[in-house]
């Protein structure tokens, strides 16, 4: 029965699904958009059972920063580990659709998963089990979908990106200060998966990190073509550090492939979801970080009391969704290493207080110009007001394309 009814759905939904955006009456840190949703009778925390669908497993940084969402939203509702029931490593293919109609199946009331590429299948399961709530991390077509039981969600990673840009930036001047390198050689390099909104938003917002404190810096981004290919990884962060002559290495990618490659070499990084200090006690400076625990407490929180859960939801600083990981001290000279810790203070703080914006249109040019009111995202709306780009606004997905003036792309990969 699955597979005659995923192909009549397939035929539905690409006759008459459009990639969908909400509307808002808040900034990120609210919710992006909301729907009357599929409000159910409350289910009591005995009965519920709460499903998971993983591109990885607990092995690779991004997943497994979802799995500590998992396991803080299941100890604050006291959930026994019969109640939770994870798919692990599921490619974004049919084995999603699959694997969330088996999660249905076994008596899930909801079904997380956490890779752009389930989004279609995570619909798909969505229409043949209107009563089972669907959750798809990084997607932007719940609002219109026409599906009240589909939610996308994301975290304002751009916030944590920055931070850690900051921390770059720290680093990058005192090895010009100390004579390692010139102003002009203070070269980044960014290690990206595909040329996704969600990979160009975030090196953007990590790069006016580093050019918030560390105006000569550039940088220079590669694309491996996988989520999470270490070796893939490994290679492109070789070839930023020996042929691009990068002497910081960041990325949007989930191993530790990177932080190898720069403990090998000699240069620096910042990482992705963990801590990479195991894998590089010389060279790790800090990684920008995420805690999905809020958004699966809100929405399981919301089955059990039989409330809707909003079509988008997007959270960052002030509701402790994003971070960095620790400063490692080993990495900065005492003098730096105060310093930094101040204005890394003063930024979070900042952020938590809603006074500062990421994406402020002064501090950047693209393609040699200020964005202005009149830029529209890939929705048509228009996300730039009061001097900024308001990331997240209409729908919880990123939508930046733009490639800020400073940075470099040496390959394309969607």
């Amino acid at each position: 029965m699955k597979k005659w009814m995923s192909i009549l759905v397939t035929v539905v939904m690409l006759c008459g699904l459009l990639a969908g955006c909400g509307s808002s009456d808040g900034k990120k840190s609210d919710t992006a958009a909301t729907t009357e949703g599929n409000t159910a009778e409350a289910v009591a925390d005995s009965d519920i059972k709460v499903g998971f669908i993983f591109i990885g497993d607990e092995n690779d940084g991004y997943t497994y920063a979802f799995y500590k969402g998992v396991q803080e939203m299941q100890k604050e509702y006291g959930l026994t580990d019969d109640q939770i029931s994870i798919k692990w490593n599921v490619g974004e293919n049919e084995d999603c659709y699959e694997a969330a109609c088996d999660l249905a199946d076994e008596g899930c009331n909801i079904i997380f998963a956490n890779s752009f590429g389930h989004e279609d299948y995570m619909m798909q399961a969505a229409e043949q089990y209107p009563d089972v709530e669907f959750c798809h991390a990084t997607g932007n077509q719940a609002a219109e979908s026409g599906l009240d039981n589909m939610h996308n969600y994301y975290v304002a990673v751009e916030e944590s990106r920055y931070v850690s840009g900051v921390v770059a930036g720290y680093k990058l001047n005192e090895m010009i200060a100390d004579g390692t390198i010139t102003e002009d050689e203070a070269v980044i390099g960014y290690v990206g998966a595909y040329a996704y909104a969600q990979v160009i938003s975030g090196y953007d917002a990590f790069y006016l990190g580093v050019k918030s404190v560390c105006p000569s810096a550039t940088m220079k981004v590669k694309y491996t073509g996988s989520w999470g290919d270490q070796s893939a990884e490994y290679d492109v962060a070789k070839a930023l550090i020996e042929e691009e002559n990068c002497v910081i290495i960041s990325q949007h990618s989930n191993t530790t492939g990177p932080a190898s490659a720069c403990e090998e070499l000699g240069a620096y990084v910042v990482g992705y979801n963990i801590s990479m200090t195991d894998t590089a006690p010389n060279a790790a400076l800090t990684s920008a970080s995420l805690d999905w625990g809020p958004y699966m407490s809100y929405a399981v929180g919301c089955v059990l009391n039989g409330e809707s859960i909003d079509a988008d939801w997007c959270k960052g600083y002030p509701d402790g969704a994003c971070m960095i990981t620790d400063i490692n001290k080993n990495a900065f000279s005492e003098e730096t290493y105060s310093e930094l810790t101040t204005k890394v203070d003063e930024v979070e703080k900042a952020l938590t207080d809603d006074t500062m914006e990421v994406f402020d249109t002064s501090t950047f040019t693209v393609d040699g110009k200020q964005l202005d009111e009149s830029y529209e995202d890939s929705k048509g709306n228009k996300p730039i007001w009061d001097g900024a780009y308001h990331e997240s606004y209409f729908f919880s997905a990123p939508d930046v394309t733009f490639i800020v003036d400073g940075i470099t792309e040496l390959n394309q990969v969607v």
